[in-house]
């Protein structure tokens, strides 16, 4: 890892807890509507979610070179390169290394689905990534999703997968990877005891209470993860700001997630 790298993987985990606290807007595609939901004002969402900032910010190169700007300085901007659907109806590289250089960005993100008959392509598109990302010193935060097919196309988060996905983030190159919990704490640790790369989770998907996602980053933090990247349960949350807050508490502080969970307004944590 190269001084540049070094530089820029410090300011994602800047916080003196070591850990990450990251918000995710980069959706779009596997969102569906556009007129309701915590995303349907973008810049809005944004504007919330900055009001209690996170370490970082993960959204597409576009709406980054539209909303960023204000917040320049506030948190790390993280631009996401990948797109696709479960099903890969659509799966495409959107941003390059060099995208995220010229707009600023303290690392590329690379979202791909793993298992089925694209996953060798998805994993070139790491590896072609992170060849590329050398070049420029621009850490490369992969988000794997291990996929199911025998009932339809879903994302699946049970211990297998989530060690596949892990591994890999680790046989491509990417200096970090954020995968979903897979609901067995003891296997989670085992997951990340035997990987040298920071793991981080994905805060998704959309659980039933705001306490449930608190609760399931407590247990990622205790398993050793470095932190985690919220979407759904932070920009759809009705307390946005008193959500940042308790994701904040839980990740850098240790607070439990029910105490945590106060931090929101009434009502919000449900």
């Amino acid at each position: 890892m190269g001084l540049g790298t070094e530089v820029r993987m410090a300011r994602l985990f800047a916080h003196p807890s070591a850990n990450l606290f990251g918000a995710a807007v980069d959706h779009f595609i596997g969102y569906g509507g556009m007129r309701s939901g915590g995303l349907a004002d973008l810049p809005g969402a944004i504007a919330k979610i900055m009001e209690s900032p996170p370490d970082t910010v993960t959204m597409l190169g576009g709406s980054a070179r539209h909303i960023w700007p204000s917040y320049a300085g506030r948190a790390a901007l993280i631009v996401q390169g990948g797109m696709f659907t479960p099903d890969d109806r659509v799966r495409e590289l959107t941003a390059t290394p060099e995208d995220a250089a010229r707009l600023g960005a303290d690392a590329l993100a690379v979202a791909i689905g793993v298992r089925g008959e694209h996953e060798g392509a998805y994993l070139r598109w790491l590896s072609d990534t992170v060849r590329r990302a050398a070049l420029l010193e621009m850490p490369v935060v992969a988000h794997i999703y291990p996929r199911d097919y025998t009932d339809g196309t879903k994302i699946v988060f049970n211990p297998e997968e989530i060690a596949w996905a892990v591994r890999c983030g680790l046989e491509t190159g990417v200096d970090v990877i954020k995968v979903g919990h897979p609901g067995d704490e003891r296997a989670f640790a085992d997951i990340i005891r035997t990987c040298p790369v920071p793991v981080v989770m994905a805060g998704g998907p959309k659980t039933a209470t705001f306490v449930e996602a608190l609760t399931q980053i407590e247990s990622g933090m205790r398993s050793g993860a470095r932190g985690a990247v919220v979407g759904r349960n932070l920009w759809d949350a009705p307390d946005v700001v008193g959500a940042a807050k308790a994701c904040a508490a839980v990740i850098h502080d240790g607070l439990p997630a029910e105490e945590a969970a106060g931090l929101a307004a009434p009502g919000a944590s449900g």
